[in-house]
């Protein structure tokens, strides 16, 4: 409907894109008494943070591209009473590895005993065991101090460091490349990669990075929930943010599907904003206005200076299997090994190769990714029949693969891409993944994968980055304002995962531009 249709054609905020982020600012701001509009292009809210129905006539729910949470603050959960729950997975990880010939691998989970057995069967001791426990012992002390800042005024880099009160915790994750540290902690190549994969999710850099950006990456990986645990979300990434739209429009905010923001006209107290939709363009008012868009987009609206491109590196594969397949290292039952983190050719070598490769402009030769089986925590995703015949999805994140690789030919260098990292995952299973793919309606088999131009195209995403540009860390630095969302134009807010402490399904974004908002207003 158009957005003026019985209501205001002035309103107190105007949120431009129905993202989580965006979302949560309508939340807060409704529930504060504020009038309030979205405006979102696509027909529905939600942005990358979906469940659809992506094979014809199968009745799987999936997360089609964000798809597990660790950043999303629980406060705001309760401070907007959602009806929302994640499930914590039993295992975090495994990875499979072929030693003297023999399939073996990790698997981090189920327990300290079994882990511990776990790294003296890979490794031959204790050491490596020891040594994980004393890391990851360090980096969650520094994720209980940091998480709960995210939801605060942006600290200093002095207050932050402060708070963490680790000095060598502060050395390793702020101030050294993150690689340096994982070479001096740990001996064994696998459990190095294991490791070092939380530092390149989405993020296309060596371990060695001068510019540190794979330690921001690693940073926002390990603090989430204080805990640095990434759990399943119950029904889908898609309940998360239909619990949100339920929050907005139940506190009075409109929620404007099929509304293209074009322009934003603003003189720092009133603004203007002009939006595009299937009968023609209309025009409404805002005191304030938050954007949650990537900073390029709001370059756009604004007519601003955009920043330097932004660039993805991820391949996302969605796939419904008939059964989980057999794995060829018998010791570990697939149902423990799918339901963490199944780390493949993430070995740390193996990982700096591909990284050389893809910086060359190659394909690497051997593709890191890692997969996951969302309905082995949560079947609920699954239609009854599927579950009753022992169907699972399956997730996969693909590393490494820059926008740039796709440009000659998206859709070529996506079957290319995706023919050889699963022939990665079939060398550590006992039987092909292609024989236990589903089949949809049409007979074809259920698997998808989307590169980053893919992205670009569907949401936005800058270059198909999944955090709009490069993680930020989370202190003030020059320009950064009070809460991190602010731009150069007093009532124009950005609070999409372009904002300082965005990136990721967190919704602090959206609950940062909404505190400033409401701040300002004194309320």
């Amino acid at each position: 409907m158009p957005a003026h249709e019985g209501h205001h054609r002035s309103y107190d905020a105007v949120i431009v894109g129905g993202g989580h982020n965006g979302l949560v600012a309508a939340a807060y701001l409704a529930r504060a008494g504020r009038s309030v509009l979205v405006l979102e292009r696509l027909g529905n809210t939600g942005g990358a943070a979906v469940s659809t129905r992506p094979f014809a006539g199968v009745d799987a729910r999936l997360s089609r591209y964000s798809y597990l949470v660790s950043l999303l603050p629980r406060k705001i959960v309760r401070d907007l009473g959602l009806d929302f729950r994640v499930r914590t997975r039993n295992v975090s990880s495994y990875t499979p590895v072929e030693r003297d010939g023999r399939p073996t691998g990790l698997l981090v989970g189920g327990g300290e005993r079994r882990t511990r057995e776990a790294f003296a069967r890979l490794t031959g001791g204790e050491r490596e065991y020891q040594a994980w426990q004393r890391f990851y012992d360090m980096t969650g002390r520094v994720a209980q101090r940091i998480f709960p800042t995210l939801t605060e005024p942006l600290p200093t880099r002095d207050e932050l460091r402060l708070r963490v009160d680790d000095a060598e915790a502060w050395r390793v994750l702020f101030e050294e490349p993150i690689g340096a540290a994982v070479e001096e902690r740990f001996a064994d190549d696998l459990v190095r990669g294991v490791v070092l994969t939380d530092a390149l999710i989405g993020t296309f850099a060596d371990a060695h990075d001068p510019s540190l950006k794979q330690n921001r990456c690693f940073l926002y990986h390990v603090i989430g929930g204080g805990t640095g645990a990434w759990d399943v979300p119950v029904g889908g990434m898609g309940a998360l943010t239909d619990a949100l739209a339920a929050a907005a429009r139940d506190a009075g905010a409109v929620l404007a599907t099929g509304h293209e923001a074009v322009r934003i006209d603003t003189d720092g107290s009133a603004a203007e904003i002009t939006y595009r939709t299937a009968d023609g363009e209309g025009a409404v008012a805002a005191r304030h206005v938050l954007v949650n868009a990537s900073p390029q987009q709001l370059a756009v609206l604004t007519g601003d200076q955009p920043p330097s491109p932004a660039e993805g590196a991820q391949l996302k594969v969605n796939m419904l299997l008939k059964r989980l397949p057999r794995l060829r290292d018998s010791e570990v039952d697939p149902r423990e090994a799918f339901s963490g983190t199944f780390h493949i050719a993430e070995g740390y070598q193996q990982l700096a190769t591909a990284h050389a490769q893809a910086a060359a402009g190659r394909l690497p030769t051997a593709p890191p990714s890692e997969i996951y089986c969302h309905s082995l925590t949560d079947p609920t995703i699954l239609g009854p029949d599927l579950v009753e015949q022992g169907y699972q999805t399956l997730t996969l994140f693909g590393l490494h693969t820059p926008a740039r690789l796709f440009d000659r030919d998206n859709d070529a260098v996506c079957e290319e891409l995706l023919k050889s990292t699963l022939a990665q995952l079939d060398a550590h299973l006992a039987e092909p993944l292609a024989d236990c793919l589903a089949t949809d309606a049409d007979g074809r088999p259920c698997i998808e994968a989307k590169t980053p131009l893919d992205l670009e195209r569907d949401l936005r995403l800058p270059g198909g980055n999944i955090f709009h540009r490069e993680l930020s860390w989370p202190y003030a630095q020059e320009g950064t304002g009070r809460w991190g969302v602010e731009t150069r134009h007093a009532n124009v807010l950005l609070c999409g995962a372009g904002a300082v402490r965005g990136g990721g399904v967190s919704g602090v974004p959206g609950h940062n531009a909404a505190m400033a908002v409401l701040e300002e207003l004194g309320d």
